[in-house]
């Protein structure tokens, strides 16, 4: 459920802070005062675009923040898999921060995702825009409508189909790589060859390269590195000057007195200790001077082996193991065009498997689906004749695509008539705008049985309808809302009459600014706001009592 909506600096509004309740809430207001806003921002929030446009004037960044309260234990267990963090109130936060040149979306304080966001929100709130409901049209948006009400088995078959198809499809980009000209095969198995044999040839080892570059550099820098060690070993140890030799005066003269005081005893033993390491050092210098050597014809093959490397790596890859790993692909592909006919052979035999297996898994996907469009009809039938719809028929028409694809071979069409003694049409042919509203709303209205999303918003669903069906749409909408959180935006007093929770949209104008504010409205303001609905400017005694009585229906249809 949505508790919360906070908006900060977003089109006309400065600082809005929303806490809606469950079931049936209800956003009205005067034509541009801001209501599309509200919903506008929420999808921003979701995942939705921003316009560049949409921070409030002299703002710096724009906020919008959703505080969702998870109660359903099958969608908590969705979140906690995708590793999204739910704290001891079950509330998720979802904020999005936007600036003139970036967006920051994060849930529970973790930075996310565009993309995750929204497989996220998918779980917590459904949104039904103005246009929504024009998707009805599209032909292609049909079977995903169909494929919610399919149940587990059909949801099981449709995973199944969609695993058979990415093993269908992998074998098919397979069988492509061979579906080249006698000529181009013998040209590839040349430069295979070609490449196969540079590659062996070259002998790599792995590791090699990296002992070589260091053999290099020492060797590239033998006269620097020398003749630092022989001034080294002048210093500490070569003659009667050097370090050594001034230690080992000082530990003698230490050693007459060292007797008269612990304190001249531990800068004795410290000088022996000093005297100790110019004697390593001085063994280890002259051992790394007398090993030491330049090999002319040494340095000359490991510049040449490493140039080999080193082109190799341009060509195949930044490593020794990558080159070797390039070398047995060539190989495989050398040995697949050599047993051309007979790899052909195979791979065909193996979609001929497959195909059969996917043609099997899709006719069955297509059989439930048959029966779920049956119930599916006659549920819609018996919603949309509660929403006004007389003589109404509606059946799901089913095709068989030329090629297979991850949702199986079907292409559904919506079929619809609306008036006694037509032909059943497309969807798309006959259903104005209201219509088409109505049908998304009872579409939705059978959803909200079968899927387990808590939150509903419907942004100006009454678009084209009036009177007894504008009634009929609001009885519906407080039915949806026995069991879902409802959040909608209406010009309609007679769905806005029906709200468990009534706001107020209302836009403010100073001499320096307009703002857009929202409020609960009590019992009596909603009163006054359904009259304003009803009669406009003119708020006479006789709408106030039509609204009074409009409200007090409502509630006993509740």
């Amino acid at each position: 459920m949505l508790l919360n909506v906070h908006v900060k600096n977003l089109a006309l509004i400065e600082d809005v802070d929303i806490c809606l309740e469950e079931g049936l809430n209800i956003l009205t207001g005067e034509t541009g005062a801001g209501k599309s806003i509200i919903i506008g921002s929420i999808n921003i929030a979701l995942g939705g675009k921003a316009r560049k446009d949409i921070i409030r004037k002299n703002a710096d960044y724009g906020l919008v923040e959703l505080v969702f309260s998870v109660d359903n234990e099958e969608i908590k267990n969705k979140l906690i898999s995708m590793d999204v963090s739910i704290d001891e109130d079950n509330q998720i936060i979802i904020s999005k921060k936007l600036t003139n040149n970036k967006s920051i979306t994060k849930v529970n304080g973790e930075t996310v995702t565009n993309a995750f966001l929204k497989e996220i929100s998918s779980l917590l709130i459904d949104v039904h825009g103005q246009h929504d409901h024009e998707s009805l049209l599209h032909k292609n948006k049909h079977l995903d409508l169909l494929d919610n009400f399919i149940g587990e088995e059909g949801i099981a078959k449709k995973n199944e189909v969609r695993e058979i198809f990415n093993e269908y499809k992998k074998l098919i980009d397979k069988l492509s790589e061979y579906d080249i000209s006698e000529e181009t095969r013998k040209r590839e198995m040349d430069f295979l060859e070609y490449e196969i044999s540079e590659l062996t040839d070259a002998n790599l080892i792995e590791g090699e390269d990296d002992k070589l570059e260091e053999e290099y550099k020492l060797a590239s820098n033998a006269s620097k590195i020398m003749e630092a060690l022989q001034y080294s070993y002048e210093v500490i140890c070569g003659g009667e000057n050097s370090a050594e030799s001034l230690i080992t005066m000082a530990a003698k003269e230490l050693s007459k007195i060292n007797i008269y005081d612990e304190k001249i005893m531990s800068m004795y033993t410290a000088v022996m200790d000093m005297e100790a390491i110019c004697r390593d050092l001085s063994y280890d210098m002259s051992s790394y001077i007398d090993n030491m050597s330049y090999d002319e014809e040494r340095m000359q093959y490991i510049y040449s082996r490493l140039d080999v490397i080193n082109k190799l790596k341009l060509k195949h890859g930044n490593s020794i193991e990558k080159i070797l790993n390039k070398c047995k692909e060539f190989e495989d592909k050398l040995e697949k065009y050599r047993n051309y006919e007979n790899e052909l052979r195979k791979i065909n035999k193996e979609i001929d498997i497959i195909v059969s297996k996917l043609d099997k898994a899709c006719c069955e996907l297509t059989d439930i689906r048959k029966n779920a469009s049956l119930l599916l009809s006659a549920r819609i039938v018996e919603v949309l004749e509660t929403l006004n719809f007389k003589d109404v028929q509606f059946a799901v028409d089913f095709e068989s695509t030329s090629n297979y694809t991850a949702k199986g071979k079907d292409s559904v069409a919506f079929m619809i008539c609306t008036n006694k003694g037509e032909d059943m049409k497309p969807l798309s042919d006959i259903a104005s705008g209201g219509e088409l509203s109505r049908i998304m709303l009872g579409i939705k209205t059978i959803l909200a049985s079968v899927d387990n999303v808590e939150t509903l918003i419907f942004d100006e669903i009454d678009t084209g309808i009036s009177g007894r069906t504008a009634q009929m749409v609001a009885e519906k909408m407080k039915l949806i809302a026995k069991n879902h959180q409802v959040i909608c935006i209406t010009h309609l007093p007679q769905i806005a009459a029906m709200a468990d929770s009534h706001y107020l949209i209302e836009k403010h104008t100073n001499d320096l600014s307009t703002k857009t504010e929202i409020n609960k409205l009590s019992y009596d303001e909603s009163i006054e706001e359904l009259a304003r609905m009803l009669g406009g400017s003119a708020i006479t005694e006789a709408v106030l009592l039509n609204a009074k009585e409009m409200k007090n229906m409502a509630l006993e249809v509740k």
